[in-house]
């Protein structure tokens, strides 16, 4: 009796310890090409290899899969490991009849807390009191120290993208007290109605009505620079900008001339458009040199808000999974690029 070959799975720029969670997963059900990340430039997969695989589960967000898709005639899925999959090209794969997978729902949880940690942390003042205090305990002993605190209770959370995670955001938001408001052109006519939600048609109005603005679009052509110099003009005076997205999304030299100007108020931010962040940009310049006039209005994180034991398992074990049951069922749950098959 023939027993067929196990497919062989590319773990691509692979950016954890060991691969024991995916080897455990697999099992007999499919070989592993293991290609470390801290090596993969120095040696991409083999050709022999990408002739062989049937799977690509990428892992590295800022570095694209070895070579072209052309290069890998066997495969029948690509996953990339996160939500991102900018770095997937999509288009090209789907074009070869490729599904291309991310894994969507692995840290929501995670990147709506610390969206709104990132909030509290300007409005409520806690990391400038940190700061003040552990530099001068005495004389920083005043609440005047922080420059931007507010009351949330009946305010306006303004979502840019109410998918999971802008959802699960609105929903500890609307806990404090606040008002919810989004801009979404991708959901459809009544959702506001479900969320119980205002609907805003035109980012500039959800700018103009919103006193914290959270960012949790997508890296898309579309969204590139999507909060530039337009909208944060269109800005409530006051306003906090909080973008636990794609750091693509802000505008960092628009947002640096908005905060430089005081049309907005204060920005947490645990994304930028180069990370790690650009010491010579500035706007990261004025904040590494503790400039006044940004005192207290900036707070940064490591593009972190995703990570917790816990939703980093979760992303490895639903990536592995859904690689798995793709190739043996061919179903196409978390696709992102369906549109491109049918054509």
């Amino acid at each position: 009796m023939l027993v067929s070959a196990r497919p062989l799975v590319i773990l691509s720029h692979f950016t954890h310890k060991e691969p024991d969670l995916e080897r455990e997963i697999a099992g007999e059900r499919a070989e592993l090409h293991v290609q470390p990340v801290a090596t993969a430039l120095d040696d991409p997969v083999p050709p022999g290899m990408r002739r062989r695989a049937e799977a690509i589960l990428h892992f590295a967000a800022n570095r694209a899969v070895d070579g072209a898709p052309e290069d890998y005639p066997k495969v029948r899925a690509v996953l990339r490991s996160g939500v991102g999959f900018d770095n997937i090209d999509v288009r090209a794969w789907g074009a070869r009849g490729v599904p291309v997978f991310n894994v969507p729902d692995y840290g929501t949880s995670e990147v709506a807390d610390h969206a709104i940690a990132l909030m509290l942390a300007l409005v409520r003042g806690t990391a400038t009191y940190h700061e003040k205090l552990r530099a001068d305990p005495v004389g920083s002993w005043h609440h005047s120290v922080a420059p931007k605190v507010m009351r949330l209770r009946g305010k306006v959370f303004g979502v840019v993208g109410l998918g999971r995670i802008g959802l699960a955001a609105a929903t500890r938001a609307r806990a404090f007290g606040m008002t919810i408001a989004f801009h979404d052109p991708f959901l459809p006519s009544g959702y506001e109605i479900a969320v119980d939600a205002v609907r805003c048609a035109a980012l500039e109005e959800l700018m103009a009505m919103s006193d914290v603005v959270s960012v949790h679009a997508p890296a898309l052509d579309e969204t590139r620079g999507l909060i530039g110099c337009a909208a944060l003009a269109a800005a409530k005076p006051g306003a906090v900008l909080i973008n636990t997205a794609r750091g693509a999304v802000v505008d960092l030299d628009a947002l640096h001339d908005a905060m430089r100007e005081d049309r907005i108020a204060a920005a947490g931010l645990d994304v930028l458009p180069r990370e790690p962040a650009d010491p010579e940009h500035p706007l990261i310049a004025a904040w590494t040199r503790r400039e006044p006039w940004l005192d207290g209005r900036l707070t940064l994180s490591p593009h972190a808000a995703f990570y917790s034991p816990t939703s980093i398992r979760d992303m490895r074990a639903k990536g592995m999974e859904t690689i798995l049951r793709t190739l043996a069922t061919g179903d196409l749950a978390n696709c992102v690029n369906r549109e491109l098959l049918r054509r």
